[in-house]
């Protein structure tokens, strides 16, 4: 049967296990020195980084996309619900002028249908000021370009108009604190 393995049959072979393990330690030893001599290369840990880099560089890409399709939605929905409350306070006034046009188209006397426009009038001036509309006081003060437009400039009528606003032809309005509607006037020289 030995024959059949090829091992030889030796009686005074012996293995000494402490010699078996010091070779074993060399050997080991001599494998960990010759792939530690091995230089390993960088490439994979720039490789690595960079991935990292691309991968958060295409998420905060995507983020910021879906921040602004998000904010253009929102907006876009902000000035839809802003136009239809506006609209909801103006159709009393609506209401108002088409009243007023029914009752005063029979009606030949003016005073009747001057009365029921400054109604509607008064009415739709308190409305817009409710949403925060305001008008220019602009007669008799100094001109300032960035809330007045001059049109035209004429010889002022007294002294103390001169460089100063003498007429209003477009009155100018306020939204807040932002001018919606420069004033168009007219300047005393």
């Amino acid at each position: 049967m030995a024959d059949e393995h090829n091992v030889p049959q030796d009686d005074n072979l012996t293995v000494d296990p402490d010699q078996v393990a010091g070779e074993m330690a060399d050997v080991e030893a001599a494998i960990t020195t010759e792939t530690e001599n091995v230089p390993q290369p960088e490439v994979s840990k720039t490789e690595t980084e960079l991935t990292e880099l691309k991968d958060k560089y295409l998420r905060l890409a995507a983020e910021f996309d879906n921040y602004k399709r998000r904010t253009a939605k929102e907006r876009s929905e902000l000035f839809k619900s802003a136009n239809q409350e506006l609209m909801s306070v103006l159709l009393p006034v609506l209401d108002d002028f088409e009243r007023a046009r029914t009752h005063t188209q029979q009606s030949e006397d003016v005073q009747v249908v001057r009365e029921s426009v400054d109604i509607i009038y008064n009415k739709l001036v308190k409305t817009l000021q409710q949403k925060g509309l305001t008008p220019m006081e602009t007669k008799g003060g100094g001109f300032d370009s960035d809330l007045h437009e001059a049109i035209i400039q004429i010889p002022a009528p007294s002294e103390e108009l001169k460089g100063k606003v003498v007429d209003e032809v477009e009155k100018g309005y306020y939204l807040g604190d932002k001018v919606i509607r420069h004033a168009k006037v007219v300047l005393g020289q």
